[in-house]
């Protein structure tokens, strides 16, 4: 079962607190938020609704069917008001009650929350209660909430977002698989715990992809569309956007260029994808170089959309067109190691940040970062609270990390305008012999291969 603990941690943090809570548990479609409710109230007295796409009178009256049948009661007016309250007289111990996508209530029926708000202030009964409204509408937990609530939204105790499985999870799940192997899981489908379950470490990571995500009917075939899709209408603008993102064209105007679509309407459209988590704008970590840093840069953060966009869209008809092997070996095989190397970095990234909670950097790091330079990018900036750097260098695609490829980088130092007190220096496959003979003459420079990650 692929939940984290520590998301179950922290709901029953909050259910040993004194008093009525409410909680908004909310993630991804795939994010496995009913797993996590599952073993959270396994030994909790709970009632669970999973709302439907059904009309506010037929929403109403199938929950009260429900709690009816559980609570082995009948009701006389059949509000929310009166199920709350019967729900409320039958227990003993504090009740847990989640409804699950409750976003298909709440846009249609205001007496809902009103009744959830008298529930937990204890107008409809004296016991404590548990509330969790769940939701797999990222757009509708984070944006529209706030709209539903307006003044009463500080009633919500914790917004608990169940994030995605981090590189470390991934390893942990696959202990059979070389490092090397994680890496490329973790960039092509992210840690999404639905996709993991989903996914075979007894084969080859060709026979996953060509089984999940170009075999039509696979798993993830139609997920990438499927997830822009479900919140977000006029999916062939958003789909030439994500298009054009995936093919290198990351700055406002790139895109105007290519699409041909007005600047301001470009602009609407990417705060939209961006709000659904979907696009990020990548901001450089501050430094004295500004002039020469390279703003207003997008990507796809969304690593599944990120990797369909990049190797299957822009080659559709192929796709229908010939097996899923020899598509892989068309289309995917010859780039992704290319693609690899922003989701090297991302691990590396990962590493330090353990190693910072273990004590064993040269200097506890307050921020990390990256920098992209108009000319020249450093993978990893690593600053202390008074602005002592560790500089982070990460090669996945080269067969050997190189002395030209360091010194390179401290160009892109110089145009930052940082100096760095200490350097790491990652490489997939192996360093070159003059690299690790500089490193053995100074001990501020740190090799790590694969293995140590």
């Amino acid at each position: 079962m692929n939940v984290k603990n520590a998301d179950i941690r922290t709901l029953e943090t909050f259910y040993e607190k004194e008093g009525s809570q409410l909680i908004l548990l909310y993630g991804c479609k795939d994010c496995r938020k009913e797993q996590v409710i599952r073993s959270f109230a396994a030994d909790k007295n709970c009632f669970y609704y999973r709302c439907r796409q059904a009309a506010a009178a037929d929403q109403c009256r199938m929950m009260g069917e429900e709690i009816a049948r559980q609570f082995e009661v009948q009701f006389q007016e059949n509000t929310y008001d009166e199920y709350f309250h019967c729900m409320q007289e039958k227990g003993s111990e504090k009740l847990v009650i989640v409804i699950d996508e409750a976003s298909y209530i709440m846009k249609k029926d205001e007496s809902f929350l009103k009744s959830i708000l008298k529930l937990k202030s204890g107008q409809l009964g004296t016991g404590d209660v548990f509330l969790i409204l769940a939701s797999s509408s990222i757009v509708w937990a984070e944006q529209e909430v706030k709209d539903s609530f307006a003044e009463n939204e500080k009633k919500i105790d914790a917004k608990i977002k169940l994030e995605n499985m981090n590189f470390l999870e991934i390893v942990r799940k696959f202990p059979s698989l070389p490092v090397s192997e994680c890496i490329k899981i973790y960039a092509a489908i992210g840690g999404v715990p639905g996709y993991m379950e989903a996914w075979n470490p007894r084969t080859s990571f060709k026979d996953n992809i060509c089984r999940l995500v170009l075999t039509e009917g696979g798993y993830l075939f139609d997920r990438a569309q499927e997830l822009i899709s479900s919140e977000l209408r006029e999916l062939s603008v958003y789909n030439t956007i994500l298009s054009a993102i995936a093919q290198g064209h990351n700055k406002l105007n790139d895109i105007f260029l290519f699409t041909g679509f007005s600047r301001a309407k470009i602009s609407v459209y990417m705060k939209n994808l961006s709000h659904f988590d979907i696009v990020e704008k990548v901001e450089s970590i501050e430094t004295g170089g500004w002039d020469n840093t390279k703003k207003g840069v997008y990507q796809i953060k969304d690593t599944y959309v990120n990797f369909w966009f990049k190797f299957v869209f822009p080659y559709m008809s192929d796709l229908y067109l010939l097996t899923p092997s020899a598509f892989y070996d068309r289309h995917i095989a010859g780039e992704l190691d290319s693609y690899m190397n922003r989701y090297f970095r991302d691990v590396c990234t990962e590493y330090l940040y353990l190693l910072n909670q273990l004590g064993r950097v040269p200097f506890p790091i307050h921020k990390m970062g990256t920098w992209v330079g108009k000319t020249g990018n450093i993978d990893i900036i690593a600053q202390s609270s008074d602005r002592r750097n560790l500089v982070g260098l990460c090669n996945w695609e080269k067969p050997r990390l190189t002395l030209d490829m360091v010194k390179n980088m401290q160009e892109s130092m110089e145009k930052a305008r940082i100096k760095a007190e200490h350097f790491y220096l990652f490489s997939a496959k192996s360093f070159d012999l003059q690299l690790v003979e500089y490193a053995k003459k100074n001990p501020r420079v740190e090799l790590i291969d694969m293995n140590e990650l």
